[in-house]
């Protein structure tokens, strides 16, 4: 549907309500999924990784599909690559308003296994630069090198994190000391216990209701954001990096914050660096249905953020080695280092485009 059109205060009003739609229909969408998953005996298994990734990142995957389909990649890149940026900002949040003065993120959620988690981003976002450097027509039956390489990277990746979830030869299995005393997810745990009562068909079908809410809003949100972009003159990049990708991040600030208040911090923080990991495997996605390689086609706005999703993450990776104690602003000081890095990247971000 073409919404180029209307006005601006009626595109305004669809953006805002496709948002709202997405909050709260993806709070529920993840809440189903964590249900669904304890009930099916899914819990950290490669196939429960796969499938949370896949669900908690169905408004991403939708403007993906819609923007490839338009052969309008552009939006979809900096959607991709800006949501990586803004999702890794979600745990200043979580760090500031769901912790406030208990202690920082970092030090309640330090282990082994969330560091490989953060690597695995950051390599994975290595591949998305190297893969901007290969030629536009290196494709092999419709499958670019460099997106099936970030696909291959992240199901390795995700065999990894689930082997050091389950043991790893170190003390405590590599859990930090005086990190969370429970078990990671078990927030997941407790969300399954008060709704004992709901019956796991009805579970399933409020699951397939919210999917198709949210994929329908994030096609609205795609549609709606594009027409917006072109009327306030807003590069397509800088919008879906920054106002867009925030829309598409509302859920994980909702679920995120839930999982915090419940003690669940480690889990908190393996929802957001496993959803920036999975991100970059749908430009795979945007290849096959547009028949382009994306990568190729990034621009030095998208790069950029790229750069800057690597450097959030590596603060963050420091963050969790050294556990800092001290708070600044109610915050973590790798917390602190990542909102005023995404400042400046964003004031960075804003001149390159002009």
């Amino acid at each position: 549907m073409d919404l180029s059109a209307l006005s601006l205060p009626v595109l305004l009003g669809i953006f805002i309500a496709a948002a709202v739609a997405i909050w709260l229909a993806g709070v529920k969408l993840s809440d189903t999924t964590d249900i669904l998953s304890a009930r099916l005996g899914l819990g950290e298994a490669l196939g429960g990784a796969i499938i949370l990734a896949v669900v908690t990142n169905l408004p991403e995957i939708a403007i993906t599909v819609s923007a490839a389909l338009k052969g309008n990649l552009g939006i979809a890149i900096g959607n991709i690559l800006g949501g990586i940026a803004i999702q890794t900002v979600v745990l200043v949040i979580l760090d500031a308003f769901g912790l406030g003065k208990a202690g920082a993120l970092s030090f309640k959620a330090a282990s082994m296994s969330l560091i490989l988690e953060a690597l695995s981003v950051v390599t994975i976002l290595a591949v998305v630069i190297l893969g901007h450097q290969l030629p536009a027509n290196l494709i092999f039956l419709r499958f670019p090198p460099a997106s099936l390489l970030i696909a291959i990277i992240w199901i390795v990746s995700l065999w990894l994190i689930n082997k050091a979830n389950q043991d790893l030869p170190w003390v405590e299995q590599g859990h930090a000391p005086d990190s969370q005393k429970q078990l990671k997810g078990h927030a997941k745990a407790k969300k399954d216990q008060r709704a004992k009562a709901t019956s796991t068909g009805k579970v399933s079908m409020l699951f397939f209701v919210c999917a198709l809410i949210t994929l329908v809003a994030g096609v609205a949100l795609e549609e709606s954001g594009d027409a917006i972009a072109k009327q306030i003159h807003m590069g397509g990049v800088v919008f879906g990096a920054t106002v867009l990708a925030l829309a598409t991040s509302l859920p994980e600030i909702s679920t995120g914050l839930t999982s915090v208040k419940m003690g669940d911090y480690k889990m908190a923080m393996s929802d957001i660096f496993g959803g920036n990991a999975f991100l970059p495997v749908l430009f795979l996605l945007a290849a096959l249905l547009s028949g382009k390689a994306p990568l190729p086609q990034a621009q030095n706005t998208d790069i950029f953020l790229t750069s800057l999703a690597i450097i959030l993450t590596a603060i963050y990776i420091c963050g969790m080695i050294f556990r800092p104690r001290k708070l600044i602003l109610n915050m973590g000081i790798d917390s602190l280092l990542v909102l005023t890095t995404y400042f400046f990247g964003i004031l960075g971000l804003l001149i390159i485009a002009h």
